[in-house]
């Protein structure tokens, strides 16, 4: 991970209804923090105010052409030749190695519920990004490939909130895999609030895992 001196950031704040993103450089990096220029919006093109306490994603490329993300918050402010920013850096095993933030797909199970002809029908995810969802079948369904459906994501996160993300899906597949009848569907005129949503969940989950998979194991003491 090579977060320095002169590394351009974008930040992108963690929900929010504008398609808004800021883009500044690191000025320095000491004891957990970072100390980014006064960025500028891609929107007004102009220099923005970060609040304090405010949270984004901030995102960058490494020298190896290989993107990172990870979660930060404005902590503060810092006056010197050059007025900075102050925003906090997550240990290193919390920024996240990915290919294209918006598709990052992470494998976990959660709830579905598909409406095809008045009727409503109940799954649970094998994985899901911001661009679609694989859910397993346990029986035959009545949806064909080809078809748009509609369909509620029930999205659960970390801090006890729940987010039911509703939109459209084009079933892209059904096959089977290892003796599980699986349903590949992509995400259609999904909102952009909503997909913001899939993309927060599937990161915290990322972050979950790593910690998870990163974690010693503890062993029972020898009586």
């Amino acid at each position: 991970m090579d977060l320095k001196v002169g590394t351009v950031l974008t930040l992108e704040q963690k929900i929010t209804e504008k398609e808004e993103k800021f883009h500044c450089k690191i000025v320095e990096i000491k004891d957990n923090i970072v100390y980014i220029d006064y960025p500028k919006s891609s929107l007004t093109k102009k220099t923005a105010f970060l609040v304090d306490g405010s949270e984004y994603y901030g995102t960058f490329i490494s020298e190896g052409n290989v993107s990172f993300a990870f979660k930060t918050k404005v902590i503060g402010r810092k006056m010197g030749t050059i007025p900075t920013i102050m925003l906090s850096l997550p240990e290193q095993e919390e920024i996240m190695k990915i290919q294209r933030r918006e598709f990052v797909r992470v494998q976990t199970s959660i709830d579905v519920a598909i409406e095809y002809n008045d009727g409503y029908f109940q799954f649970v995810t094998e994985d899901i990004s911001a661009g679609g969802l694989l859910i397993r079948l346990k029986s035959d369904v009545p949806f064909n490939e080809g078809e748009i459906v509609p369909l509620t994501i029930v999205l659960p996160f970390a801090n006890g909130d729940m987010r039911y993300v509703r939109t459209n899906a084009e079933v892209i597949r059904i096959f089977e895999r290892d003796t599980i009848r699986l349903a590949s569907l992509q995400l259609v005129e999904t909102d952009e609030v909503d997909k913001q949503y899939i993309v927060r969940f599937c990161f915290e989950r990322q972050l979950m895992i790593r910690k998870k998979e990163s974690s010693p194991i503890l062993k029972s003491p020898i009586s």
